[in-house]
């Protein structure tokens, strides 16, 4: 058997998001739809993690098992032939068959785009928040520092009881302002569901408030998703890259 790992990149405004629903458009559905249409073969295409509806990726990567042995260069060009213009496959390579690009993902990194002015060529692939001018950076950096860390992200995500292990551990957290646009970026070993955009929102809240760091340090000691900021609109959100 042959296993392919791909690097997709895709702008997820029409879709549900990565994971194959009934009904509804899916990332992971256009590429699975495309594979059988070059190969012939429906595969079990496998993500490093789902995101959600709206939810771009730079450096989304996942993996199939096939039967056929691909020629990789072909095969590429072939996929980007048929997939829709708003999906494509920027790298596939062959990799051991144990590969499983969810369960050996060592880290993942998103980063969020916050626009500073309001422009329709921002519009899709940002938050507009014009408040964001008034912040200092310095202070955007202090907070996020509490978060990094082994940490139980139980307020900091959506409700979900059937997942006992609220447990993540961030690596990395930076804030970083670039002419019109303020860009949050944020690298763990895994997130939870809405995460990141519950960070960046309680982040936003807390700044706006003298004992800000409290705020947050309550927050994380509540494990209560009423206790966090409001979650940031999903446009803003890119997942940047899948580290192994």
């Amino acid at each position: 058997m042959n296993n392919y790992k791909l690097i997709i990149q895709y702008d997820g405004t029409k879709y549900s998001g990565w994971q194959i629903q009934k009904n509804a458009p899916s990332i992971q559905g256009a590429v699975v739809d495309s594979i059988k249409k070059i190969t012939g073969e429906d595969v079990n295409l496998i993500g490093s993690g789902r995101t959600d509806a709206g939810v771009h990726a730079f450096g989304q990567a996942a993996n199939f098992i096939s039967e056929t042995e691909l020629d990789i260069q072909i095969f590429n060009h072939s996929l980007n032939a048929v997939l829709p213009f708003d999906i494509s496959v920027s790298k596939i390579e062959k990799v051991n068959e144990s590969f499983h690009s969810r369960f050996d993902a060592k880290k993942r990194s998103y980063i969020y785009q916050i626009s500073k002015i309001k422009s329709p060529f921002y519009h899709k692939y940002s938050y507009y928040y014009p408040q964001i001018n008034s912040y200092d950076l310095i202070k955007l950096n202090l907070l996020s520092k509490l978060f990094i860390g082994e940490k139980d992200f139980t307020s900091l995500s959506k409700k979900n009881p059937e997942l006992e292990n609220k447990i993540c551990t961030i690596f990395r957290i930076e804030w970083r302002d670039k002419q019109n646009i303020v860009s949050f970026f944020i690298e763990a070993d895994r997130f939870l569901h809405g995460m990141v955009r519950t960070i960046v929102g309680t982040i936003l809240r807390a700044v706006k408030h003298a004992n800000g760091e409290a705020e947050i340090i309550n927050v994380l000691k509540q494990n209560n998703r009423e206790a966090a900021g409001e979650s940031v609109p999903a446009r803003g959100l890119f997942l940047l890259k899948v580290r192994y």
